[in-house]
């Protein structure tokens, strides 16, 4: 059911109008669209961005969506190494007004429950888990049992992630080193096993290596959700 429902929800097309650019830290930047027409997404998805400004090998790229719906605008961010691919040279080009295509959104990265959740970010892993907690930030559901370990050497978001934290229950931990990780991920296991569900994000190697640990560790591959970050 849910890849047909990314098979149809990958044929509408969005465009987005430029706003801005923010600089996250070293190399990371938010971008910042506005929808020519309202639509929706939920928490977590991503869509395929087109570059439409200029002709370009590769235009379409998959972006995670780091706004939540509530925020009624389209927030990415992206890594952009001193030598970018067209795509990325593309994206840094934006000028206010000019105007790019998402299609979709699709994925099933998301929540659809209040079962005690944990969520697992590496690096610029972080990007859907910041639209889950403003979504629950928003809709006053910070009452559930949500945990969010982020391990990253610069933590991007950290004010605000610390500011949501302060205002509702999730619990926000940041970490530099996989050696932290382990702890706090065995913690969570303990209380709630397979009662909780489990979001992992990050690298492919990150990703995988996190998914066999809590394998390993009994937690039912029903319950692990994963979403893996490419070319970082």
């Amino acid at each position: 059911m849910s890849f047909l429902k990314d098979s149809l929800s990958i044929l509408k097309k969005n465009e987005l109008t430029f706003v801005k650019k923010e600089t996250e830290s070293e190399n990371i930047y938010r971008f910042h669209f506005e929808m020519d027409e309202p639509f929706t997404w939920k928490a977590g998805q991503h869509g395929l961005f087109t570059i439409t400004h200029k002709k370009i090998k590769d235009s379409t790229r998959p972006l995670t969506v780091a706004s939540s719906p509530t925020e009624n605008v389209i927030k990415v961010t992206t890594k952009i190494s001193e030598q970018p691919s067209e795509f990325k040279k593309a994206l840094l080009e934006l000028e206010n007004g000019m105007k790019i295509r998402m299609n979709g959104p699709v994925g099933s990265f998301y929540l659809t429950d209040r079962s005690p959740t944990l969520f697992i970010a590496g690096g610029i892993g972080i990007t859907p888990f910041r639209a889950m907690v403003k979504q629950l930030e928003s809709e006053g559901k910070g009452t559930n049992d949500v945990t969010l370990l982020y391990v990253d050497h610069h933590h991007l978001y950290k004010d605000e992630l610390v500011q949501i934290s302060a205002s509702t229950s999730v619990d926000v931990c940041f970490l530099h080193s996989r050696e932290e990780l382990h702890p706090e991920i065995n913690h969570f296991v303990r209380t709630y096993q397979n009662r909780a569900h489990y979001f992992i994000a990050g690298s492919k190697e990150m990703v995988k290596s996190v998914n066999q640990y809590l394998k390993d560790h009994s937690i039912s591959v029903r319950n692990i959700k994963k979403d893996t970050f490419t070319g970082y």
